[in-house]
């Protein structure tokens, strides 16, 4: 397998699970975190650019990154400010609902940046990408990667909490588009962005930016949407025992194929739905040791 890197641009979070409402597991998270993270695990060189509290949350997310084979070096520290919290509380069918306590406001993005190369792969994504607190800094490292030939994934995770902020940060949304050379949403996040629900449509709309979209929708068939047309990929439906991380792990899984060579979209969606699925049949939000050691064998 090639050794480019992986920079991951996102928020961070310590995710804490909970089922029939008593806490399950503590593990930080956050969704370009998490694939990094799992990235890590199957031996890709990485980095995080992410911020922290100077408190003993974010110590232990560092050392984790760390424990994980991902470079913390870009992991900003701000003292005397407390990193984010994440409940998840799931229900009968094990998908999550989610109270986050954090402060928007707070967000800096300060610290040392990475510079960019023609051999990096980005991955970026969520309100952290269009947060107007760092979008000076968010923009600017996107803006490096482009223009020095970096492969760049965008992962719009918008959620509903978040339409308020529309008017304001749809010129970001649609400028990370443009920088990508692919983009990947649900149906819901370009429900809220667009009020669109049709996939033609939503690419109609997408291809103005970008021309390779990756449309998911839960249970139902992964859309690839490219200029020579539209190839569907059913999902295989599996019993879970968390969905928390299973669209993080989506993307991790197909950054993975395409740097092991995997040219063609059929074989990048099957190792990211792998990898999906393996994160849904356990309590945690990155890919199993189980899987780890398979895809050693298989290198």
């Amino acid at each position: 397998m090639t050794k480019k890197r992986v920079i991951g641009i996102g928020e961070t979070v310590l995710d804490i699970l909970f089922k029939n409402d008593q806490p399950q597991k503590a593990v930080p998270g956050g969704s370009t975190f998490n694939s990094i993270v799992s990235l890590g695990r199957a031996g890709v060189p990485c980095a995080m650019v992410t911020e922290v509290g100077g408190d003993h949350v974010g110590d232990m997310i560092c050392r984790y990154l760390d424990e994980n084979g991902v470079s913390s070096d870009y992991v900003c520290r701000h003292e005397h400010v407390k990193s984010h919290i994440s409940l998840a509380f799931l229900d009968e069918h094990n998908d999550a609902q989610y109270v986050f306590y954090k402060d928007h406001a707070s967000v800096k993005l300060d610290g040392a940046m990475p510079q960019m190369d023609k051999d990096d792969v980005v991955l970026f994504g969520s309100f952290f990408a269009v947060n107007p607190a760092i979008r000076p800094a968010v923009a600017g490292l996107l803006r490096e990667a482009h223009q020095a030939g970096a492969w760049l994934y965008y992962d719009v995770n918008f959620r509903k909490n978040h339409i308020a902020d529309l008017p304001e940060v749809m010129p970001h949304i649609e400028e990370n588009m443009s920088l990508a050379d692919v983009v990947r949403g649900s149906t819901d996040d370009f429900g809220y962005l667009y009020g669109l629900h049709d996939g033609d449509a939503v690419y109609e709309r997408v291809s103005r930016f970008c021309d390779t979209f990756i449309l998911t929708d839960g249970s139902r068939p992964v859309r690839v949407y490219t200029p020579n047309g539209c190839e569907t990929y059913p999902v295989q439906k599996i019993a879970t025992v968390s969905t928390v991380g299973a669209g993080d792990n989506f993307n991790a899984g197909y950054i993975y194929a395409m740097l092991q060579g995997l040219h063609d979209q059929a074989s990048r969606v099957e190792m990211a739905q792998r990898w999906s699925q393996d994160v849904c049949r356990q309590m945690g939000n990155n890919i199993s040791q189980e899987l780890r050691n398979e895809l050693r064998v298989g290198s």
